[in-house]
């Protein structure tokens, strides 16, 4: 199998992965209004697909490489194809807070194999590479409105976004399934260690991957937060209709998309520890800047301020991470979706139910508060990064 192919299968899923993300928060008001859900109800949504994600991304961090990556990541591609069809028939909300409970286990498994994957296959540009990974992702994010726009023109239901972006999905798991029986399996052959679960425990008691962990929660409270909310944010606090929300939110993907796509080039300049203090500073200005206005271009900019800021930032961290113990990819890649999730619930569920005893223009405070986190964090790994870099340059 040509690690060219094997690269493909990942950078296409996390474009089908970014959408499927982003996707919940542009439709929650339309399935709101459909499925009659409050703000709490809404806000249980995502921190169910948090939970699930939490979930999956513990099995996948101890377990992923005991099978062949490209095989299993085909396996849950179907699953999640099933979800989001069964999802896009549902009258009930309680049904549909089962389906995201179940969808995030599955595609946090995903995201452990793509981390762990790409690190592996592309060691000497593992940063540029996880950074193109990421923007994938995010060209999936990016993608996301202007899809849901032009599938609202043709039939303005929540349904059918979910049902064709199903049967990209199913192309996805052909093409990751036939790449992977054209051959060699991917995980690393004739070492036992890298066949036997791992432990977290081995990790996790590390100041630096600790911090790295923490850094996480802040990231997936503004990343998935202010993706989960924004577009109620601007239309039920700040009036603006469906299609000016969506578009003013598409200046943080189209930030995110950037960073991921650049970030790597200044690390000709910038050493990895102050690159992140950077990221995160700029990210932190652009929360700010969205919460402190109403004038629909500032606010556009500071959503690209957060998405510039912010999609560097985890390729990043992670790809640090994985260059002092490679051999730990799938748990690294796992305490960082733990975090993030734990931050996506944190933010979801604490805005959701924040709003239901205040107007949602003072709940969506929980996004710069979770910037501010962010950063806190972001510095002081960096500087645990910073204090490792000069051990080894003295041993040296």
């Amino acid at each position: 199998m040509s690690r060219s192919s094997a690269t493909a299968v990942i950078f296409v899923g996390f474009f089908l992965l970014g959408m499927v993300f982003i996707l919940w928060g542009i439709l929650l008001p339309d399935m709101a209004h459909s499925l009659a859900m409050s703000e709490v109800v809404s806000g249980a949504f995502f921190t169910l697909i948090s939970m699930g994600m939490i979930v999956g991304a513990f099995i996948g961090g101890k377990y992923v490489q005991k099978f062949d990556f490209l095989s299993l990541f085909s396996v849950l591609a179907v699953i999640v194809t099933v979800l989001l069809l069964l999802l896009s028939f549902v009258h009930y909300w309680l049904y549909l807070l089962i389906g995201a409970f179940l969808l995030g286990i599955v595609s946090s498994s995903m995201f452990t194999i793509g981390h762990t994957l790409i690190a592996r296959l592309h060691v000497a540009k593992r940063s540029a590479m996880m950074g193109l990974m990421d923007f994938m992702f995010s060209l999936g994010t990016l993608a996301a409105p202007f899809y849901v726009s032009g599938l609202y023109a043709l039939d303005h239901t929540w349904r059918w976004p979910l049902r064709v972006l199903a049967v990209g999905l199913v192309f996805l798991a052909v093409f990751a399934w036939r790449t992977a029986q054209k051959g060699k399996k991917l995980a690393p052959i004739g070492e036992a260690k890298n066949k036997e679960s791992l432990s977290y425990g081995d990790v996790i008691k590390k100041p630096v991957f600790l911090f790295l962990a923490l850094a996480g929660v802040g990231y997936g409270a503004v990343e998935f937060g202010n993706g989960n909310w924004f577009v109620s944010y601007a239309q039920n606090g700040r009036g603006f209709d469906g299609d000016k929300a969506r578009f003013i939110f598409a200046f943080f993907t189209a930030g995110m998309v950037l960073s991921r796509l650049g970030f790597s080039i200044f690390l000709r300049w910038f050493s990895n520890h102050r690159l992140m203090v950077i990221l995160a500073s700029i990210m932190t200005v652009g929360a700010f800047t969205i919460k402190l206005t109403s004038d629909p271009y500032i606010m556009s900019f500071g959503n690209f301020l957060v998405g510039l800021g912010l999609g560097g930032l985890f390729p990043l961290m992670l790809s640090a991470a994985m260059d002092i113990d490679s051999d730990k990819g799938p748990l690294l890649s796992g305490i960082c979706v733990i975090g993030s999730s734990t931050g996506v619930q944190m933010a979801s569920f604490g805005t959701g139910l924040w709003a239901n005893y205040a107007p949602l223009a003072t709940a969506f405070w929980t996004i710069p508060l979770g910037a501010s986190w962010l950063w806190l964090m972001a510095f002081r790994y960096s500087r645990e990064l910073k204090k490792r870099q000069s051990v080894e340059g003295a041993v040296a």
